[in-house]
């Protein structure tokens, strides 16, 4: 099958395109938002092509998976037809929630796959069918080692996400355990900061900290969150949204009491061997719920469904 998405999240395209089709992503001057191509510092196969926006009219495309609204005219332009499709929503609902309304909820003629039940929940989907594919990871490996006594954070633009992603909360976890903080525009934060590293980089440098710290208050899970816990890191998260199914309570602590998780991030900084322990079971339920052949299985029963126009 031949599937067309644009590269919009590098970690869950990473994920997506490992599965047996072949993936054409729109790729324009520049490499705007709208055709980004392949990612630059991911590491994806083959059968995930660029092609120019102007020559997909030539590509013999099954199947589209939607993940921004105007996504939907852009592809009736570029291919110059209409072709079965899907939509991929990532996010968590903004502004009245949850009586936010999805851009979709008018129709039902796509289906809408929710990232984790939380969204399907807390989202206004209105006519639209709804499907709740769970977040699927490439299995980087153990590669945790914990030998630094700090706390490693994932997040990207932390400077405008602040209350979304926790930024504001940084400072009380600082006060008791160092911080090193990876991601996309992270630089001048007054933490130890790894600007956008390649993800295998990454993940190698984010293992050597002794515990990850997820402050988010507002996500649908955060995939990193997930690779984490595949490296083995121990978790100390905010109990909102999905985290509270992800991270079962040996593979960290969760809560909405700050204080209490900056105990816990310092007790695990302090005690290598209980870091340790609760990594191996974070490593455990993380391929046990997140693993990518689950994934990649639900998406190719959907895929096979649309493309069949059932």
């Amino acid at each position: 099958m031949r599937v067309l998405l644009w590269h919009v999240h590098g970690s869950y395209t990473g994920a997506f395109v490992r599965g047996a089709h072949d993936y054409v992503l729109p790729l324009v001057p520049g490499r705007g938002p709208d055709g980004r191509g392949r990612a630059r510092t991911f590491d994806w196969p083959a059968a995930a092509r660029e092609v120019p926006f102007d020559r997909l009219r030539g590509e013999p495309v099954d199947v589209v998976v939607y993940q921004r609204p105007h996504e939907i005219e852009l592809a009736r332009e570029w291919l110059g037809r209409d072709v079965p499709g899907v939509y991929v929503e990532h996010n968590t609902p903004a502004g009245d929630v949850p009586r936010t309304r999805h851009p979709l909820a008018g129709r039902d003629d796509v289906t809408l796959v929710h990232v984790t039940h939380f969204n399907e929940l807390f989202w206004d989907n209105g006519r639209a069918p709804t499907r709740v594919i769970e977040h699927g990871v490439p299995d980087p490996g153990h590669l945790y080692t914990g030998e630094l006594p700090r706390a490693g954070v994932v997040v990207n633009e932390p400077v405008r996400r602040t209350r979304v992603a926790g930024t504001d909360l940084l400072p009380r976890f600082a006060a008791r355990v160092p911080l090193d903080v990876f991601g996309m525009r992270v630089t001048g934060l007054p933490y130890g900061t790894h600007e956008d590293l390649p993800q295998h980089v990454m993940h190698a440098e984010l293992a050597r900290r002794r515990v990850y710290l997820h402050p988010y208050r507002w996500t649908s899970l955060g995939l990193a969150l997930v690779e984490a816990m595949t490296l083995g890191m121990p978790v100390v998260a905010l109990a909102t949204t999905e985290a509270v199914e992800a991270v079962p309570p040996e593979a960290g602590v969760i809560s909405t009491d700050v204080d209490r998780l900056v105990r816990a991030l310092a007790d695990f900084a302090a005690d290598p061997e209980r870091a340790a322990q609760a990594g191996k079971a974070a490593r455990a339920a993380a391929l046990a719920r997140y693993g990518l052949d689950r994934f990649l299985t639900d998406w190719d029963r959907l895929l096979s469904d649309v493309s069949a126009g059932s």
